[in-house]
C-alpha cells in the first residue's frame, strides 16, 4: 500500500513562509510526478504546483514567484516552499503522487493522496 505523509503545516503571519514536505512511501516502482493542491472552506480544491520526474514544473498564477516545488527522489519526497505568504493561502494543503506501484506480480499506474495539512495564515 502506497502513503504520503505530509508534514510542515501551521499557523504563520502574513509574509512569513512555511515549508511543507511529503514523503511517498510503499510499493512504489516510480514516482511520474508529485504535486501539491490546496482546499480553503467553501472552495474548490485546486492545483497548487506540480513536478514531474524530468524536473519541469507548473504553478496556479496565485501563486508564481511565491511558491516553489521541489523533489529529492532518492527520498520519494516532494517539498513545497511557501514565501511571502497571504491570508487567501490559508488551506489545508493535500500532497498528490501519480506513481508506478509495482504488486509483486505487475506494474500499475495510482494516484496518491495525502491526508492534508493545514496551512493557516494570519495576523
Amino acid at each position: 500500500q502506497v502513503q504520503l505523509v505530509e508534514s510542515g503545516g501551521g499557523l504563520v503571519q502574513p509574509g512569513g513562509s512555511l515549508r511543507l514536505s511529503c514523503a511517498a512511501s510503499g510499493s512504489i516502482f516510480s514516482i511520474n510526478s508529485m504535486g501539491w493542491y490546496r482546499q480553503a472552506p467553501g472552495k474548490q480544491r485546486e492545483l497548487v504546483a506540480v513536478i514531474t520526474s524530468g524536473g519541469s514544473t507548473n504553478y496556479a498564477d496565485s501563486v508564481k514567484g511565491r511558491f516553489i516545488i521541489s523533489r529529492d527522489n532518492a527520498k520519494n519526497t516532494v517539498y513545497l516552499q511557501m514565501n511571502s505568504l497571504k491570508p487567501e493561502d490559508t488551506a489545508d494543503y493535500y500532497c498528490n503522487a501519480h506513481l508506478i506501484v509495482d504488486s509483486g506480480r505487475y506494474y500499475y499506474g495510482h494516484d496518491s493522496w495525502g491526508q492534508g495539512t493545514q496551512v493557516t495564515v494570519s495576523s
